[in-house]
């Protein structure tokens, strides 16, 4: 998952603690194994290697495809997991420098969801475009490591994988759940947030950002210009039913830039947003 991995649970029982740690390290493994774009065996990267062939995929891969086609109808084409091939000419690292403007322009040709063919369970990529399930993969392994706990334990659970989370519901004696939202520098906590169930997750630049001449601009990519959003939020924390959507409208408010907030509003979800600069909220 590129981030640390935990689970809480509230209980007494040792053994059943013990089946859930198991379980979610499992799901998080499987789900890893499966769709990073990082291993040569994955679906994900089957799928982008056999580019303008009709491939069949299984249940769980449609199910990400649909709501990944559902994120990018939502969104007007701004969510789009096309956009993965920015990656080629974008470091999000120490000493990363903007890329050339020619090399954005050589990629933007494979991007766009609109140009793959999705008819359940058939896909075809046109040639020299992937798919990169990157925006929505940790937070749907939140979901699932959460449901594989709740059919072992009553207990009360919590999944927490790199500051995307969920619960079951409120601890045992009925208090919430009491969860830190790092700030823009990561030895800062600006909110101590309590969760009673449903998830939470955030979006931001903490870790991965480029300067580009004194302008600090995220790792979110607009697949339109092909160039991290302008105007965006340090960072977006968005509570929903499940991780999977809540991470789905973090990234769309940080797509919408100085527009975020209003979005977010518009769509009536509880968010927490930072801005300004390091030390300020």
């Amino acid at each position: 998952m590129g981030s640390p991995c935990e689970v809480l649970v509230d209980t007494v029982h040792e053994q059943p603690a013990q089946a859930v740690a198991s379980a979610v390290a499992a799901c998080a493994w499987r789900i890893e194994r499966k769709f990073s774009r990082y291993l040569d065996d994955s679906v994900v990267t089957r799928i982008n290697r056999d580019a303008g062939t009709r491939i069949e995929v299984d249940d769980e891969t449609a199910r990400l495809l649909d709501f990944a086609e559902l994120a990018w109808r939502v969104s007007g084409g701004k969510f789009d997991v096309t956009s993965g091939v920015l990656r080629r000419a974008w470091k999000f690292e120490a000493g990363a420098r903007t890329p050339d403007e020619r090399a954005i322009r050589e990629l933007l040709p494979y991007i766009g969801w609109q140009k793959v063919s999705w008819h359940r369970p058939w896909l075809t990529l046109q040639p020299g475009m992937e798919i990169d399930f990157g925006g929505i993969g940790k937070e749907y392994a939140v979901d699932v490591a959460l449901a594989a706990a709740a059919e072992i334990t009553p207990d009360p659970v919590l999944v927490n994988f790199g500051g995307d989370l969920a619960a079951t519901g409120p601890q045992r004696d009925g208090r919430a759940w009491r969860v830190g939202v790092e700030g823009i520098s990561s030895a800062r906590i600006p909110w101590t947030l309590e969760l009673s169930g449903g998830a939470l997750a955030t979006s931001g630049d903490t870790y991965r950002f480029i300067d580009d001449g004194g302008e600090r601009r995220p790792h979110i990519l607009d697949p339109r210009s092909g160039e991290p959003v302008r105007e965006a939020p340090h960072s977006v924390t968005v509570a929903a039913a499940n991780c999977t959507e809540a991470g789905m409208w973090c990234t769309l408010a940080m797509l919408e830039g100085a527009g975020a907030e209003a979005f977010l509003e518009l769509e009536g979800l509880r968010h927490w947003i930072q801005r300004g600069l390091p030390g300020r909220v």
